[in-house]
Formats: C-alpha cells, sequence, structure tokens
C-alpha cells in the first residue's frame, strides 16, 4: 500500500507517519506541505490513498480535493481536519471524499479508516451519517452556503469566526484585497450585508 500524507506542518506529517508504519504492507509514505506539491507527488507515482488536510497554504484542502478527483478520479482521499465534522465533512463528501476524520480522532480509529478507505470503502462516523442523513432529507431547502465555492466557504467559517481579513490573509497566505474580494462574493450570494449576519447564520447552521 502506497499513503500520500499532504499537511502542513512536519510534526503532523511525522506523526501520521509513525502511526501508519504500524500497517503491514507498506511499501511507500509520502509527503507533501501543500496542494501544489501533492499534486507533483501524484503526477509521478501511484498512490493507494490520499491523507488531505483541509487547512494548507494555497490551495485549500477542499480546492485540492477537488483536482484529485478530476484527475485521478479513482484515488481514495481520507479527509483529516482539526474543525469539527459540521463545518466541512458533507461538502468534502460530496467533493469525492471516501472518509473524513477529526485530528484528535484516536489511532485506531485512523487506522481502521485507512484500511477501509484504501480498500475502495467509505468512512463515516456515526454522527456524520445522521448529518448526511439530516441532509438528504432537506435537499429540496437548499441551504445558502452551498452556493459557495470550497474557497468561499472556507472565508466564510474565518469570517464567522471572528477573524479580520489581515489574519484570514495570513492563514490561507492570499493578499488582504483577495480576502476581501471574496468576502465580498460571500455576502452577495449569501444576500447578506454584515459580518456579524453571517456569524448569526453560522450557528444557525451549526457551522460553527
Amino acid at each position: 500500500m502506497k499513503i500520500l500524507i499532504c499537511d502542513d506542518h512536519k510534526i503532523v506529517r511525522d506523526g501520521l507517519r509513525q502511526i501508519i508504519q504500524q500497517l503491514p504492507g507498506i511499501s511507500l509514505i509520502g509527503e507533501a506541505a501543500d496542494g501544489d506539491e501533492a499534486m507533483q507527488h501524484l503526477k509521478y507515482q501511484e498512490y493507494n490513498l490520499l491523507l488531505l488536510d483541509i487547512s494548507l497554504p494555497g490551495m485549500s484542502g477542499l480546492e485540492v480535493l477537488q483536482l484529485v478527483k478530476t484527475q485521478w478520479p479513482t484515488l481514495n482521499v481520507l479527509m483529516l481536519s482539526m474543525h469539527p465534522q459540521e463545518q466541512y465533512a458533507i461538502r468534502a463528501i460530496k467533493l469525492g471524499a471516501s472518509g473524513y476524520l477529526t485530528k484528535d480522532t484516536a489511532s485506531e480509529e485512523l487506522l481502521q479508516a485507512i484500511k477501509r478507505v484504501a480498500a475502495g470503502g467509505r468512512y463515516i462516523s456515526f454522527a456524520l451519517s445522521e448529518s448526511l442523513a439530516q441532509h438528504l432529507e432537506n435537499k429540496s431547502n437548499r441551504v445558502k452556503h452551498e452556493l459557495l465555492s470550497s474557497r468561499e466557504f472556507e472565508i466564510l467559517i474565518h469570517l464567522a469566526n471572528g477573524k479580520s481579513l489581515q489574519e484570514i490573509g495570513k492563514d490561507l497566505v492570499i493578499s488582504n484585497k483577495t480576502v476581501s474580494t471574496y468576502r465580498s462574493r460571500i455576502m452577495e450570494k449569501m444576500e447578506l450585508s454584515r459580518n456579524t449576519e453571517l456569524t448569526k447564520y453560522c450557528i444557525e447552521q451549526k457551522l460553527i
């Protein structure tokens, strides 16, 4: 089994590598610090599984996921995130991810998820399966945040958590002007005018 880890923190990659090495039959563990590096790995090496972080510098994990599923549709992708499932999981699954785990997951559960996803299956926690079922029931009433692109959705969460344009730009390695442009698009698509309205909406939708 060949696994590629994409996370911008070396200490996280080292920790994941140590856990993954417990699995039998591992022949290669590749590492990438961002989306561009992950794409380069995938061009020159075939992998069975991509462990992909949501929060990355440059392209977000969701944007990387979209590109990967376009160019390598059969590659199994397991998302890892510090964010609660409610924020990103449903969007990630809809974009083609085979599973979603938070970074506080026990190593035993991570190994179980890797084995299942690498074999072509899906790994979804009970809490997430309930959220997905509720999402399908409410499919006819499409919520506003589903109109957003992956990057817009990511910035929405940052704004709703009270971060400034400067803080968001620093986190995502983009300019303040670019963040401001995304904010304007978000406000227009969601028919809102103030950050407080964004925060209220995200609380109501259990996104934060």
